[in-house]
């Protein structure tokens, strides 16, 4: 990718960076924090190689992680080498967090990377801890002083077996910058759409614990769009909402009266005026072209969306087995989350909470100028952009100029050279990169004249 003058000049986020040799156990921390497996963890070292970035809600204190690469050299700097790839990716990653984690590993005690490490992060400038991994048991603890002497305060943890981590926390978040607080009339707006008799207004009871919306067997029982207040949560970080109850979309050559036309209108609209969409199907039939048609406006209208298959106590399949179709009949809705669930036994109803808190999170996000710039100029020396009657589109860079869509504007020597085809490329390699599990991403490509500056490595 071409080079372009990156200004930093930004505030530190809230973010944490794990950082380390191979092997020492960064991706096992990262998920022993994030929650979730989301990090392959394997003996082999090297199997992380890009970042990962979760939010991750730890004592109600929200922050971003990120997991970077082992680091095998301090003098990689080729950014054509895995190790020199990695490396960039860790400055980058360095660049915009308020506090990083220098992961050891306690069983091979200091080795001279270890000091190489600490003395670069010393040099970046970015407050740093130690977390001295595989400390299983107590009578283990004793052997992380040893590690002080890299100059840094030094946490016995083990992510294998959750220990430690209270401490180290509680060290790190108090140099994160404040949390800026999300005042309720700023609530998210989440519209539950789907077909008639999905369980959409059962579904919202469940939320809710309560009867709040009319539920019937009788398809078209809900007629107008009806809004309920949700909060996920607690304390000045809470993620407010306000659920959407819609009525039954069916197709519109179904549609008979002037009521219904109106009450899908209004669902219509109500997905347009939403944050994040919850869309439901039926666990009960195989998802059908309404379903898709549903998916297909969410996606046209750009909004943030997770899938729920609902009624799953009447299903006569597997989760394995019922997924790909889901899949089949709504291919470009692949990056949204999937969750089976019962509104009326509550089978999974906690997840798909967490599937909206994650996703309204996901499309609020603010991607990292930095790391931004270095995952398209990676993508970019790994499948080169297209060539449009024989002139290459080059890109100098991008930056992030709203959220909810999320959308990137990206700066290229002509807009017209850019393909279908790559821009798809690119986005995926943003979510392989960054995660955005039911965020919507937007490319906005606009020509400039070329840089005659170049990028700050």
């Amino acid at each position: 990718m071409e080079k372009a003058v990156i200004m930093n000049d930004t505030p530190k986020q809230r973010i944490i960076a794990i950082v380390g040799r191979p092997n020492v156990g960064k991706s096992a921390i990262f998920n022993r924090l994030a929650g979730r497996r989301i990090a392959i963890v394997h003996a082999q070292s090297g199997v992380t190689r890009d970042r990962l970035m979760h939010e991750v809600v730890w004592n109600d204190e929200h922050f971003e992680l990120i997991d970077t690469g082992g680091i095998g050299t301090i003098s990689a700097q080729e950014p054509d080498s895995i190790d020199g790839g990695i490396r960039l990716q860790v400055d980058a990653a360095l660049e915009d967090a308020a506090v990083a984690m220098l992961v050891v590993d306690l069983e091979t005690g200091v080795v001279p990377l270890d000091e190489e490490m600490a003395n670069l992060l010393r040099r970046s400038g970015c407050p740093t801890v130690l977390a001295v991994n595989k400390a299983d048991n107590p009578s283990r603890d004793a052997a992380a002083i040893d590690f002080e002497r890299l100059g840094l305060p030094a946490f016995p943890v083990s992510a294998l077996h959750d220990r430690g981590f209270g401490e180290l926390m509680e060290a790190m978040i108090p140099q994160l910058p404040p949390a800026v607080e999300i005042e309720e009339k700023d609530a998210l707006r989440v519209a539950v759409v789907g077909r008639p008799n999905v369980g959409k207004s059962s579904y919202i009871n469940r939320l809710l614990r309560s009867d709040r919306v009319i539920v019937s067997n009788i398809p078209g029982t809900t007629r107008d769009s009806i809004d309920v207040p949700f909060t996920v949560g607690k304390g000045p970080q809470a993620r407010h909402y306000t659920l959407v109850d819609t009525a039954g979309m069916r197709r519109v050559g179904k549609i008979d009266t002037s009521v219904e036309r109106f009450s899908r209108f209004r669902a219509e609209k109500s997905i347009k005026e939403a944050d994040v969409v919850v869309l439901l199907t039926d666990a009960s039939a195989e998802p059908t072209t309404m379903d898709k048609k549903i998916a297909a406006a969410v996606l046209k209208a750009g909004k943030g969306c997770i899938v729920i298959v609902n009624k799953w106590d009447l299903a006569t399949t597997t989760q394995r087995q019922f997924a790909p179709e889901v899949s089949r009949v709504m291919p470009f809705m692949g990056y949204c989350p999937l969750v089976f669930a019962s509104a009326k036994t509550g089978f999974n109803i906690r997840r798909t909470v967490e599937a909206i808190d994650h996703v309204a999170a996901q499309v609020s996000s603010t991607l990292p100028t930095g790391v931004l710039n270095r995952v398209l100029e990676g993508a970019c020396a790994k499948v080169s952009p297209p060539s449009v009657k024989g002139k290459r589109l080059k890109i100098y860079y991008a930056t992030q100029v709203s959220h909810a869509p999320i959308i990137l504007r990206i700066f290229c020597n002509d807009p017209k050279r850019i393909v279908p085809a790559y821009r798809a490329y690119l986005i995926r390699i943003l979510r392989s990169h960054f995660g955005l599990e039911g965020a919507p991403v937007m490319l906005q490509f606009r020509g400039r004249e070329r840089p005659d500056h170049t990028a700050r490595k």
